[in-house]
């Protein structure tokens, strides 16, 4: 039996997606532990795209999956998301999904406020996705939130969704002038998501703990990545939800010691999507260049994401946050054909070398990145399937980020298919 927690190691699209869906060959269950569907994961799978916003990423192999408690959910894209899948062939039964009954439900006003406030901030918007996750996550925080346990109890739905609207209704018109809503609209399109959702609902951390005792394999799937976090990333540049693998125990209701280990995803070189601080970001041919051939667009939002090189300061990091046992490197090929490679090492803020990385955006603001050069590889990797078969500076490339981040390579990934991949180190064995 093994319980392992898959997790973005730098600021998300890192490729977890294609990874949950590979591993989960070797688990029975796959649980998906945070986030909502401001997180996009892409499966490419005989040469079919599949991109899975709420569903986890193990429904392709046909896996029990399981959306935590720690979620908070837009009942209408998890519908559509399940017709989608279906029109595709992959019927999505209820014993093949299950939704906790304590996630958050993501409700109109949560979107609408979303983006009323980015509006009315300008120029100094967050850059949310506008889904109303940060809208869902503040009602869980100050005890006001609506669960999928409320949701199919039209009584207590009511009740609490009256409760709320005048206040909701009130802040939309007054402060962020804004369009207000009835009551009765809601009411009724939510009655439809009820009935259709109902039979998915149910104590997912029962579940779990089931499965966990009768040995069965499970797979944590987490959303975004480490930079994003709440507590730990590039605050107040981050998503609502805490991202590092410590969530998976209190987003699915499982105790810390059912997971046997952590696995890392690193994109070979570092992007993120929106704004916010990033010291190793390219603005030059390069960084177009890696742009361009990594197709290196936002599978939520399609906003263009900002490239740069890798940043050890960053990994180094986020091995100790989330207690990363090894790493899965991934678009190691975005980067053939490249003459140089650079790796930041180390900060330099003031004259003074920085080897952590710092809390504060003004610091950071300052950071300069000092950067280790080492030389590429022109033949291509993409075809690849062993490691001892990869060009010899491509192997040391992968070699350097071993040793910087004091963390094993357990798979190298060198396309989007699951055949594209070369694993070094099963974590499931």
């Amino acid at each position: 039996m093994s319980n392992i927690v898959i997790i973005g190691t730098q600021w998300g699209d890192e490729g977890k997606g294609k990874i949950v869906d590979l591993l989960a060959e070797y688990a029975e269950n796959v649980v998906r532990f945070q986030g909502g569907n401001n997180a996009g994961h892409t499966m490419v799978v005989n040469n079919r795209k599949f991109i899975s916003h709420l569903v986890p990423s193990g429904i392709l192999q046909g896996k029990s999956c399981f959306i935590g408690n720690g979620l908070v959910v837009d009942p209408a894209v998890l519908i559509k998301e399940l017709d989608d899948l279906e029109s595709q062939g992959f019927p999505v039964s209820p014993d093949k999904l299950k939704i906790s009954e304590q996630a958050h439900v993501i409700m109109p006003y949560h979107r609408r406020i979303d983006h009323a406030r980015e509006k009315k901030k300008g120029k100094n918007k967050i850059g949310t996705t506008g889904r109303g996750i940060g809208p869902c996550y503040e009602d869980k925080a100050t005890r006001r939130g609506i669960r999928f346990a409320d949701l199919i109890d039209p009584e207590v739905f009511k009740d609490k969704l009256n409760n709320l609207l005048e206040e909701k209704n009130f802040y939309l018109t007054q402060y962020l002038q804004s369009e207000s809503f009835e009551s009765q609209l809601i009411l009724e399109q939510y009655a439809q998501y009820a009935d259709r959702l109902a039979p998915y609902i149910s104590n997912v951390s029962s579940s779990i703990n089931r499965r966990i005792k009768s040995g069965q394999n499970i797979l944590f799937e987490g959303a975004q990545g480490t930079y994003l976090d709440i507590d730990h990333g590039t605050y107040p540049f981050v998503t609502s939800s805490n991202t590092v693998a410590g969530s998976a125990c209190c987003g699915a209701g499982v105790g810390p010691t059912a997971i046997d280990s952590v696995v890392g995803i690193v994109k070979a070189y570092t992007t993120r999507v929106g704004r916010g601080p990033f010291p190793t970001e390219l603005f030059d041919e390069t960084g177009d260049a890696i742009q361009k051939k990594g197709a290196e667009f936002g599978a939520t939002t399609g906003r263009r994401r900002r490239c740069g090189w890798l940043d050890a300061v960053m990994l180094r990091n986020s091995m100790h946050l989330n207690g990363v046992s090894g790493t899965v490197i991934t678009k190691l090929d975005v980067l053939d054909g490249l003459e140089t490679l650079k790796i930041c090492t180390e900060y330099q803020v003031d004259g003074q070398s920085m080897d952590e990385f710092p809390v504060s955006l003004k610091v950071l603001a300052d950071c300069q990145p000092q950067y280790e050069t080492l030389p590429g590889w022109t033949e291509s990797t993409s075809g690849v399937r062993c490691f001892e078969d990869l060009p010899v500076n491509a192997r040391r490339y992968l070699e350097r980020i071993e040793e910087l981040t004091e963390t094993p390579v357990y798979i190298v990934s060198v396309g989007p298919g699951r055949e594209e991949t070369m694993i070094r180190k099963n974590p499931f064995s």
